[in-house]
């Protein structure tokens, strides 16, 4: 890792990757102590996205333990669970079949609010035989592999972002739209307002450079057209999402997942058909991305 190395004495860390990805132990997460929960802040700062399995949490130990990294925010679009608006279930049936999967793109967490989530959690309750992993990548890192000249083309440009899969102008066929068992708001006009952001952002933790562009919600540069700015963000997004920028996690059955919204994209794998896949999801309030 080129962020700064942490020293760490409550949790165990094992990275998955010299660029992103950690596994850590650190006993039970229903009661946590003040320590151990910064250490965990750290750690997903510096790892990008940490996992700790071998958990068991109901729905308010879920909200106790996010609330760690910050202020719980409800996502809109998304309909909640009930009597626990904060919490999101990301579920796939075992008959929802040829069909599209819920964040199955290269997608930063609603990159399209003026205050993107800075923190995403995400908890496996029952997972597929095979498949349905998730994979993610660091954008830090991603930045840091640019050549010379993008870099300066990047720098001191904005990029817009729009809520498309929930809006109309850019909305993905609904052939590959997920269709299930989540019930998610469409075709809602406000989901296509423009939100301009830096295309590289200061990391407030780490002082890290960070492409800010998700795939999923990036239309185009602040100073261009969609059509002109369609060859140079396809560029892109195939230079960040090169697997050596990534890492990608088989899950099992009670494994918590926290990853830096900041400095990450993830994107959930379509692959395990006849499988049922449930989560829990919670996010936590973050700030406007400043250049």
């Amino acid at each position: 890792m080129t962020s700064k190395s942490h020293s760490y004495r409550h949790l165990q860390i094992s990275p998955l990757t010299t660029n992103i990805g950690a596994e850590i132990r650190c006993g039970r997460l229903t009661d946590i102590s003040q320590d151990i929960a910064r250490e965990l802040y750290l750690a997903m700062v510096e790892f990008k996205v940490i996992f700790i399995r071998d958990q068991a949490l109901d729905e308010l130990q879920l909200c106790k333990f996010s609330k760690n990294f910050g202020s719980l925010m409800q996502l809109p679009y998304i309909k909640p669970l009930e009597n626990f608006n904060h919490i999101i279930a990301v579920l796939k049936e075992a008959d929802e079949i040829n069909m599209g999967v819920f964040g199955g793109d290269w997608h930063s967490d609603f990159s399209f609010f003026e205050e993107p989530p800075m923190a995403s959690v995400l908890y496996s309750l029952e997972v597929p035989d095979v498949g349905g992993d998730t994979v993610w990548v660091n954008m830090a890192a991603a930045y840091r592999a640019l050549p010379k000249r993008t870099k300066r083309f990047l720098k001191g440009r904005t990029v817009i972002h729009t809520g498309t899969p929930y809006g109309v102008a850019n909305a993905p066929d609904p052939d590959i739209q997920f269709k299930g068992s989540i019930d998610i708001e469409r075709n809602n006009p406000e989901a296509d307002r423009e939100t301009p952001h830096p295309a590289v952002c200061r990391h407030p933790d780490s002082g890290e450079e960070i492409l800010f562009v998700s795939p999923t919600y990036t239309t185009r540069f602040g100073d261009m057209s969609q059509q002109e700015s369609e060859p140079i963000l396809k560029d892109l997004f195939g230079h960040c999402t090169r697997p050596e920028f990534s890492c990608r996690f088989r899950w099992s059955a009670n494994t918590v997942a926290v990853w830096d919204n900041r400095s990450t994209i993830h994107y959930a794998v379509n692959d395990y058909d006849g499988h049922r896949r449930l989560m829990y999801r919670t996010a936590i309030k973050g700030d406007r991305p400043v250049a």
